[in-house]
């Protein structure tokens, strides 16, 4: 694998494809089918395309398999385009949300691209395999570059890192977290290793013959190996890199997961000097798992190095440690396990050779592996619990033996330590027998307590031998390799401070990332609100180590250690009632819950289970055996175990006694701290360093469990992705303003896009920015200007790109277009020459075809030639003028060159002068320089003099750094002693404190007991008067006795009717038949009483049981506060809890009162039912000897009752007097706490005295201390007067150092300042995150009203609904007034009640409890409904929750979108305002029109409601008629018996007539409903008409409202129509306008190169005329030797060569034009390459099916194409112009060498001149000649360039503008296009919105029709029940009539005293009587009743 690893190509792994990336087809895919994300429960999600929406819901269909899908549109999130696919940065996509970061990183990792940038982090995803991307030609690559240089790797991170040490001096840190398995380990390595490599010291690493390091057993990371032979490193550097498999084999184990994690969190901290190299290193580790030493899970192993010595010792070692197999230790829980691919025998020799290059002695190493042994040896002794008793005893002792043997101690003393160890009760020593487990519990604790002292010893001997402290470390980089945030099922203590860890790392990122950001907006003094996102994270690490107040779950934990009787429930119990009401913390839900608590952390809630967390937080051990180890033999276990002091011994965790916890603790003096306590320790000094770092981010993610390269599972990458905070990373990292440029470059780079807004002259960058940015009309949010540099929001600076790229392709396309223009204008004026020419060819050649054999033609081509010689004078006389022009040019020239030659004479004196300056500048020059050769020699020497005064110096400060540190640690010291007297004296204040509350508790709870005295006094008065009362009915008993004697009389008066009336007697009979009854009832009630006052004794009863369950738990609280009085720190709690007991007292005491009150109750109601009695007693007395029986019975009852009243008050008495005596022992009891406190003051104060006297000590040592300070001082002035030589250069060292004090103090004010602003600052952030905290509300409010606007969709179902529970309502009133009913017909039928009432309370007896089985099957049911609800609830707050972050994350887009869009917007604002007056005009007629609607179903609404109230109202109606008529019914009945009745009928006259009176009450009443039912059903015909009429009005309303509206909707399309016409229209025009400006290009070109013709035809004529002058002027030579006229050819050479001059300077001009012209066209031509490319990117980029941005690709390259031919045309007439230019300075040479010859010759022909003067004069004049002709070419064709230069430029300026206008209009059109089209949709919308209202609205209108129908069937089956009650009313009167006549008649009959029993008709058992076939029963007995009670009255009035 490895072989084919180093053969494979690295950059595959580390570089992106952009061609496989920038593909256009998945672009148009991309553009056409919206491809968003949705969830999917295998993938994670999955890419689909929307396909419909419909409302909440999307219709998509799935991309993998065309399938389509309903997806709520909450869980569907936006896609990147595809330009962002494997993009190295995950910043930088638009759309950043979980489904675009995974699929990003999947991506990248099928790649094999395993390291991704998000933000300030690096993601390393663990691919499985080995990847040859970590050699040393990788290093070398990423050595010396820049993170943005490079793709992302672990070694672009420690570059920086290294980098940024160097140049900035600042120390760094990378952090790698991760879950296990996820790579921590190897990165960290691979840091190591870079850094090795990189800042080695050892310069020969190639020559030095160490080995290298040797692979590692690792897992089966990103990372290899490092190649075996490849790097070579210094001792230092060496020792660095083999400390990691030293700490591996100790440290790390396998897992499920991971076969080498890392059992431990490690910082690793190596240090560098001033030069880059390392000169040291330091680690601290965290939390080592030693539990995983005694026991290991399924498929685990233990620590390697306890496989490594088993199989890799040898026989001598095995037996010196006396070793066995892997089978006899019961320690390794699973046996030999082994890992593939792996020896632990090569393992062990690694390891062994790793010591020893890390220096390691053969003893320590033996030492090292005999602690080994003995751990595995702990785990062999094995304990057996002995028959009688628990106590544990060891049967076999020879693995003791061999412990003992390795650890160096005596067997005996450390059995009998295990066994029965002495333990420290009060003041003296007991042996205590151990319990099997207990003994178990203690070797196991022995166990993991050594193999971690072997470890952190361990730890300290690599520091040790990493340790340099020859060289001082001038920075570190710090590496820290630390568990990550996981959430397991259920977490233990260890996972809670791993997690806890992980929150103080996601703060210190946060709080890097964007305070950072925000330091810089300050700096440039931008508008900038500070944010700290780290206060998002602080309410949870409150919860976890807020110390107090309320105290967090370390302190709660700390605190529950120092109690005995503590238990992990107590702690959970602590928790939730100081933290239940905190944000972060939540209880279980359910009692099935297995966790006990719920925190909140940043990555989601986490389910802690606190089984055995005290035992964790205090890692107890055995006393004894550790005293024993610690006075081992062997001095390496007794240096492990010399901290013996500082342990928790078992006895206080095993329950002991509080003497005994109390004196250890007092022993212990504050020693002991908890693991909770280190760790926290740890963690804050680490964040510290971390702090003071520039941290490096790198995160690690497991892809899988399974161990399998190339494949991830993308639920578990989420899960970390939000447990490591990447995400939460990139959402801050988008907040601000991440991209930012120099005000200079923006203005250079933009300036092109805003061409007329900075005016010409100088301005400063920052006003110019502000105007570009206001020409740009960007958004205010989208910038801000600083005060060098101007920040954007992300994709801003992509947008002005797009802008630039547009606007300099139009100024491409406008240059070629003027290029072509001149190429084709030159073209076509080179036909044109060619075409005349060709002309001109033909006509010659015909006029010679015609001439040639003509005679005269050929004689006159003969004589021609010798026609010259006749031109001779002509010609003399030419050259004459040309002499005489020449001459006067010479006289010119003559005096140019005197004036030359004084100019010439000036210029030379100030040379003179000038030299004579220079050559006094350089002797000064030259004493200037030995003055500094001389200073540089006394710098030197004084430097050398310095350096020594400042080693001096410097250990001087050394010295007085150390003994200043000695006294800050004093006054540390003395603070820290200050602060425990001040936090004692705080103690006793509050204690004080307490004892005057509780004083003052204690007087009120006095004064409580005296109002409840006087209470008790109150009810005993009460009784006597209740008793008073009783004796008073007594009294009326007696009269009541006295008044039925006298009806005795009145009967014996009576006796001789008595004969008559024998029938009478019989019914008398049957009334004392019915007493009988009476008093069973009467019996029944008094035995209910007699229940009652049970009831009440049993009340009475539990309320003592709860007073002593209240006196027990007043002890146990005693007990407690006993217990707790000897810990000062839980002193307050005590008195709470004193109070608490206080307030359940005064509950007991409110308890009694209620009690008191009920039992006042019980008595009011004695007292009425005394009273009924005695009221029936008066109905039913009689002179029979049963009613007196029955009234001596009431009597007896009446005083048992009395009887059982004094009982209960004397009971109560007995009562209220236990409570006083238990409320004067708990106040006697609390007066003694308050005395022990007392006393616990005078022990504090006696503390107090002696930390005073510890204090004057320490004072007397700090004088010392001074005073030797003093000497060192005497002794540094005598160094300081044996160095007065060089007392003025240390003066000024002084004073430099006075400066740099001042300046120190200065930066002090100035940090006391950033202090305060910070301060202020974060109240900021506070209001901020409050203002957060309310913009969060607002729009949660939001969202309600969006959920609001929903429900209001969904009205009419709604509405429904309503109904249903209206006739719900309805259902239960008719219930309730049925009720009612029965209640008045059991009212009217007391008689029939009396008879069977104790049946009845029989039945509702059973039936309460049938009923209570009923409510309490509804309370389960509803219970159970409840705890559904919740968890629905709970469901859907996770899915609130879900929603919210994805609403929360898409809203971040939608920011970041909206950010983009502003700018478009603001471009657009302009040309929408017709827009949006003509939407203004539609949504006015659509909100007219929404409330007619609105209206409508409002009213609609009503007449709904007032059709259900009539539809109400019939019901009642009928239901009354029901009623009526039943009780009609019943009347007639008892009429019927009354009828039959005829021996009753004296007696029922009376009650016939009430009957009468209530009958014609109920007549009229029935008629008053009657009427109000007619008014009623009127009323409901006339709102039924109404609702008619006024839906049919509605209706039509609604039609015409439609109509009108499609009418509108069809003129609005059919001006769209004409719109998209009048836009199709424009754009033929564009294109025409386009077409002809092709043409005007074309012509210009065509212009163009006939300009390069004439240019061409005039360097001809130049050319020509070049060798005119040549041939002339060697004529002028001949005829100057000729002629000797020196002077005249000297002026005329000496104008030749000015002129020659001249032209040389014009060409020299030319060229120089010519050149820049050429680096013009080759910037265009590099400007036309990139235009090119990136037309190139953008045509692929853009949409694949679009011919004609295809055509104009042609066209562009086919430009391309001619303009590069047109570049290589320029260069190659560069080439000829410099040929050219070469040629003119040879030639000027020449001339100047002919005119040093003709100087020399002058003299000699001054003699000939005066002969050749009239020659001079031809030739000057012909001269002048030749020169004007030259000259007027030349103007003439330079006029002409030069005009037709300015009218090209004119019409390029003209085609740009005219380019432009079109572009203007073309984007225009396509933005009118655009919108004309999102009109259409909208239209198209609202048309369906408006047909589903139709719908809606029809549905609504036949619902309401088919109610009115119903109402309507109503109505006349309420008219046809009102007929036949009016029937029946009638028919009812006229039998009342009949009655009443009937009535009147036995009245009559009555008082004639006729016989009455021809009434009776001798019927007995039951009569009937029928009226209009209502039929109502009557007993026999209910007869009898009536007529007894008849007889009774007719007998009164007799009297």
């Amino acid at each position: 694998m490895s072989q084919r690893s180093g053969q494979e190509d690295p950059e595959r792994y580390l570089f992106v494809d952009r061609a496989v990336v920038y593909n256009p087809a998945a672009q148009a895919d991309w553009t056409a089918k919206r491809l968003v994300w949705i969830p999917s429960e295998r993938n994670g999600f999955e890419a689909a395309s929307v396909r419909e929406e419909r409302g909440d819901e999307v219709v998509v269909e799935l991309a993998e398999n065309g399938k389509k899908a309903v997806v709520s549109k909450d869980d569907i999130q936006k896609m990147n385009p595809p330009k962002f696919s494997k993009v190295e940065d995950m910043a930088e996509l638009t759309c950043l949300n979980e489904a675009s970061v995974l699929h990003n990183l999947k991506d990248r990792y099928y790649s094999g691209l395993i390291y991704t940038y998000s933000g300030l982090f690096c993601v390393v995803i663990n691919p499985y395999k080995n990847l040859p991307i970590y050699s040393e030609n990788i290093i070398e690559m990423y050595r010396g570059k820049k993170r943005h240089e490079m793709p992302p790797h672990i070694y672009a991170i420690s570059e920086s890192a290294y980098r940024c040490m160097l140049q900035d001096r600042e120390d760094q840190s990378i952090l790698c977290t991760g879950e296990s398995g996820a790579g921590k380990t190897e990165n960290t390595k691979k840091v190591i290793q870079y850094l090795a490599h990189v800042a080695s010291s050892h310069k020969g690493r190639k020559d030095h013959n160490i080995p290298p390091e040797s692979p590692k057993p690792v897992k089966p990371q990103v990372q290899n190996a490092v190649q075996s032979g490849s790097l070579f490193y210094g001792e230092l550097e060496r020792q660095l890199l083999q400390a990691n498999p030293i700490l591996e084999s100790f440290g790390n184990a396998k897992t499920v997961k991971n076969d080498n994690s890392s059992r431990f969190g490690k910082f690793i901290r190596i240090n560098f000097d001033v030069t880059g190299y390392i000169v040291g290193a330091n680690i601290e580790t965290y939390l080592l798992e030693k539990s995983r030493a005694i026991r290991q899970a399924k498929d685990e192993r233990t620590f390697h190095i306890f496989y490594q010595l088993l199989a890799g010792a040898g026989e001598h070692l095995k037996s010196d440690l006396l070793l066995e197999g892997f089978d006899h230790y019961r320690f390794l829980s699973n046996g030999n396990i082994t890992i593939p691919g792996q020896q632990d025998k090569d393992n062990f020799q690694e390891t062994m050779e790793a010591m020893h290059i890390m220096s390691f002695g053969h003893e320590e190493i033996l030492a090292m592996l005999k602690v080994v042994s003995s751990v595995l040896q702990f785990g062999n002794i094995n304990f057996k619990k002995e028959r009688n008793s628990d106590q544990a005893s060891m049967p076999d002792n020879t693995a003791a033996q061999k412990l003992c043997h390795l650890l160096g101690m005596n067997v005996m003393e450390f059995t009998r330590a295990i066994l029965s160890p002495r333990i420290k009760v009060g003041r003296d020593y007991v042996q205590k027998a151990q319990t099997k487990e207990q003994a178990d519990f203690a070797v196991e604790a022995l166990g993991k307590a050594t193999y971690e002292r072997l470890f952190r010893w361990l730890v300290h001997r690599i520091n040790k031998a990493l340790d340099r402290t020859k060289r001082q470390g001038a920075s570190f980089i710090g590496i820290l390799d630390i568990a990550g945030f996981e959430i397991f099922q259920l977490n233990s203590f260890e996972q809670m401070c791993i997690n806890y860890t992980n929150e103080k790392l996601q703060q210190l990122f946060n709080h890097t990332m964007f305070v950072l950001e925000q330091e810089e907006y300050q700096r440039e003094g931008i508008e900038w609100s500070f944010i700290d996102f780290g206060l998002d994270l602080q309410p949870c690490i409150d919860l976890i180590e807020r110390p107090a107040n309320p105290p967090g779950v370390l302190a709660l934990l700390d605190e529950e250690c120092w109690f005995p009787k503590a238990t992990d429930k107590t702690f959970v119990d602590k928790l939730v009632q100081e933290q239940g009401t905190h944000t972060k913390f939540q209880k279980p839900r359910q009692l099935k819950d297995k966790a006990d608590f719920c925190i909140m952390h940043y990555a989601g809630k986490v389910d802690y289970k606190a089984d055995e967390w005290l035992m964790k937080n205090m890692d107890p051990l055995n006393d004894n055996v550790a005293t024993l180890l610690h006075q081992s033999t062997d001095k390496f276990i007794a240096e492990l175990w010399k901290d013996v002091d500082r342990i928790v011994g078992l006895d206080q965790v095993a329950g002991m006694n509080e003497t005994a916890f109390g004196a250890t603790y007092k022993t212990k003096k504050g020693m002991f701290r908890t693991v909770g306590q280190l760790y926290k320790e740890s963690l804050t000094k680490l964040m510290a360093t971390l702090r003071n770092t520039n941290p490096n981010f790198v995160r690690c993610i497991i892809p899988n469990h399974e161990k399998r390269a190339g494949k991830l599972e993308p639920h578990l990458v989420l899960d970390q992705l939000r447990c490591n905070g990447v995400l939460e990373g990139i959402r801050i990292c988008r907040q601000g303003f991440p991209n930012r440029i120099v005000f200079q470059e923006f203005r250079q780079r933009y300036e092109i896009l805003t061409p007329n807004a900075i005016p010409k002259g100088f301005m400063d960058g920052k006003q110019a920015c502000e105007r570009m940015i206001r020409a740009l009309e960007l958004d205010p949010n989208l910038f801000r200007i600083g005060q060098s540099k101007i920040f954007f929001r992300t994709g801003v600076l992509a947008h002005l790109e797009e802008e630039r790229d547009l606007k300099i392709t139009d100024i491409i396309i406008y240059f070629q277009s003027v290029c072509r223009g001149y190429l084709a204008r030159k073209a076509f004026a080179k036909k044109q020459q060619q075409l005349s020419a060709l002309k001109v060819l033909q006509r010659n050649c015909a006029a010679y075809l015609k001439l040639r054999h003509w005679q005269w033609w050929r004689l006159f081509t003969k004589v021609k030639p010798l026609l010259q010689v006749t031109r001779q004078e002509e010609e003399m006389q030419a050259k004459d003028e040309e002499l005489v022009k020449v001459k006067e040019r010479q006289l010119k020239v003559e005096n140019e060159l005197v004036e030359m030659e004084r100019k010439h004479q000036q210029l030379v004196e100030e040379k003179n002068i000038l030299a004579e300056q220079l050559h006094a500048e350089t002797e000064l020059f030259a004493e200037a320089e030995e003055m500094r050769v001389r200073l540089l020699s006394r710098k030197q020497e004084l430097e050398e003099i310095l350096h020594d005064l400042e080693s001096r110096v410097e250990e001087e400060e050394e010295r007085n750094q150390s003994l200043q540190n000695e006294k800050k640690k004093m006054q540390s010291h003395i603070q820290d002693l200050e602060e425990q007297l001040d936090e004692e004296e705080a103690a006793r204040q509050k204690l004080q404190l307490d004892k005057v509350t509780a004083e003052a508790k204690i007087k009120k709870m006095e004064e409580d007991i005296l109002l409840l005295e006087d209470q008790n006094s109150k009810f005993l008065k009460e009784r006597k008067l209740l008793e008073d009362r009783i004796g008073e009915m007594t009294s009326q008993l007696t009269e009541e006795e006295e008044k039925a004697k006298n009806l005795g009389k009145l009967k014996n008066k009576q006796e001789l009717m008595m004969v008559d009336l024998e029938e009478r007697l019989k019914k008398e009979e049957k009334t004392r038949q019915e007493l009988e009854k009476a008093k069973r009832k009467l019996d029944a009630e008094t035995t209910d009483l007699q229940d009652q006052i049970i009831e009440l004794q049993a009340q009475i009863e539990e309320l003592k049981i709860q007073l002593s369950k209240k006196e027990e738990e007043l002890h146990a609280a005693l007990a407690r506060s006993d217990e707790e009085t000897v810990q000062k720190n839980n002193a307050l709690k005590q008195v709470r809890e004193l109070q608490a007991h206080l307030a359940e007292l005064q509950e007991d005491l409110e308890s009694e009162k209620m009690c008191r009150s009920k039992a006042e109750k019980l008595k009011r109601d004695l007292s009425e039912e005394l009273e009924a009695l005695k009221t029936e007693l008066e109905d039913t007395l009689d002179t029979t000897a049963a009613q007196q029986e029955l009234r001596s019975k009431r009597e007896q009852e009446v005083a048992e009752l009395k009887k059982a009243i004094d009982d209960e008050s004397q009971n109560h008495e007995a009562l209220i007097q236990e409570v006083r005596q238990r409320h004067a022992t708990a106040l006697e009891e609390v007066s003694e706490q308050l005395e022990q406190a007392k006393r616990f003051k005078v022990n504090l104060e006696k503390n107090k005295q002696s930390l005073e006297s510890e204090n004057k000590e320490l004072a007397c040592d700090v004088k010392s201390l001074q005073q030797a300070k003093m000497e060192s001082e005497y002794k540094r002035k005598k160094m300081e007067v044996q160095l007065q030589e060089f007392m003025s250069r240390a003066t000024e060292v002084e004073r430099v150092k006075g400066e740099l004090a001042e300046r120190s103090h200065k930066l002090q004010s100035e940090l006391d300042n950033a202090y305060t602003l910070q301060e202020e600052a974060e109240k900021k952030s506070i209001k901020l995150a409050k203002e957060v905290d309310k913009l969060n509300s607002k729009l949660q409010d939001a969202e309600e009203l969006r959920q609001e606007e929903t429900r209001q969709k969904l009205n009419l179902s709604g509405q429904i609904r309503q109904l249903e529970v209206d006739k719900n309502t309805l259902l239960e009133q008719q219930e309730e007034e049925e009720e009612a009913r029965r209640n008045l017909e059991k009212q009217l039928q007391t008689l029939h009640s009396q008879l069977f009432e104790t049946k009845k309370k029989l039945e509702e007896d059973v039936g309460s409890m049938e009923g209570l089985e009923e409510v309490k099957r509804k309370l389960q049911k509803d219970v159970e409904l409840t705890s559904q609800r919740l968890e629905e609830k709970t469901v859907a707050m996770d899915k609130m929750e879900k929603t919210k972050n994805r609403l929360q994350q898409e809203l971040d887009d939608l920011m970041v979108d909206l950010d983009h869009q502003r700018q478009t917007v603001s471009n657009l604002e302009k040309k929408q305002k017709k827009f949006d007056q003509l939407l203004a005009e539609e949504k006015s007629v659509s909100a007219r029109y929404a409330e007619e609607r609105d209206r409508a179903e409002a009213e609609a609404r009503e007449k709904d409601t007032k059709a259900l109230s009539m539809a109400r109202a019939l019901e009642e109606a009928l239901e009354a008629k029901d009623e009526l008529e039943r009780f009609n019914k019943q009347l007639r009945a008892e009429m019927e018996d009354l009828m039959s009745s005829k021996d009753d009928v004296g007696k029922s006259v009376h009650e016939l007539e009430k009957s009468k009176r209530t009958l014609e009450q109920q007549v009229d009443e029935m008629r008053t409903q009657l009427e109000e039912l007619e008014d009623e059903l009127q009323a409901t015909e006339d709102a039924k008409l109404r609702l008619e009429v006024n839906m049919q009005a509605m209706k039509a309303q609604f039609d015409r409202d439609l109509q009108a509206r499609d009418e509108q909707g069809e003129e609005k399309k059919r001006s769209l129509v004409k719109q998209v016409r009048e836009m199709e229209a424009e754009l033929e025009d564009e294109r025409k306008q386009r077409t002809l400006a092709v043409a005007s290009k074309k012509k210009l070109e065509m212009d163009l190169n006939e300009l390069e013709g004439q240019i061409e035809a005039a360097n001809k004529g130049r050319d020509e005329a070049v060798k005119q002058l040549k041939k002339l002027q060697a004529q002028m030579k001949d005829y100057q030797r000729e002629l000797e006229e020196a002077r005249a050819s000297r002026d005329e050479i000496f104008t030749q060569s000015k002129e020659n001059e001249k032209k040389l300077k014009g060409l020299e001009a030319e060229i120089l034009q010519l050149q820049e012209d050429h680096a013009a066209s080759e910037r265009a031509r590099r400007h036309a390459e990139q235009e090119r490319d990136e037309l190139a990117e953008e045509i692929s980029n853009s949409a694949s099916g679009k011919s004609s941005l295809l055509d104009e690709k042609r066209r562009l390259e086919a430009r391309i194409a001619q303009l590069e031919e047109e570049l290589e045309e320029e260069q190659g007439n560069m080439e000829l112009l410099n040929d050219r230019f070469r040629k003119t300075n040879i030639q000027v040479d020449t001339l100047t060498t002919e005119l040093a010859g003709e100087r020399s010759t002058a003299q000699k022909s001054e003699n000939a001149r005066q002969q050749m003067e009239r020659q001079n004069k031809d030739l000057k004049s012909k001269l002048a000649e030749l020169e004007g002709t030259v000259k007027s070419k030349f103007k003439a064709s330079i006029a002409a360039l030069e005009a037709k230069i300015l009218q090209l430029e004119e019409q390029m300026e003209q085609e740009a503008k005219e380019r432009a206008a079109a572009n203007k209009i073309v984007r225009r059109t396509e933005k009118k296009l655009k919108e004309v089209m999102m009109q259409v949709e909208d239209e198209r919308r609202h048309a369906d919105q408006y047909k589903e209202q139709m719908e809606k609205a029809n549905s609504r209108m036949k619902q309401l029709k088919r109610q009115l129908e119903e109402a309507e069937e109503e109505a006349t089956r309420a008219n046809g029940a009102r007929r036949k009650l009016q029937r029946e009313l009638d028919d009812a009167t006229e039998a009342s009539e009949g009655l009443t006549r009937e009535v009147n008649t036995l009245k009559n009959r009555l008082r004639r005293g006729g016989p009455v029993s021809s009434f009776s008709s001798g019927r007995s058992g039951r009569r009937n009587l029928n009226l209009d076939g209502a039929s109502v029963d009557m007993s026999d007995d209910d007869a009898d009743s009536r007529a007894g009670d008849f007889n009774e009255t007719q007998t009164a009035n007799a009297e």
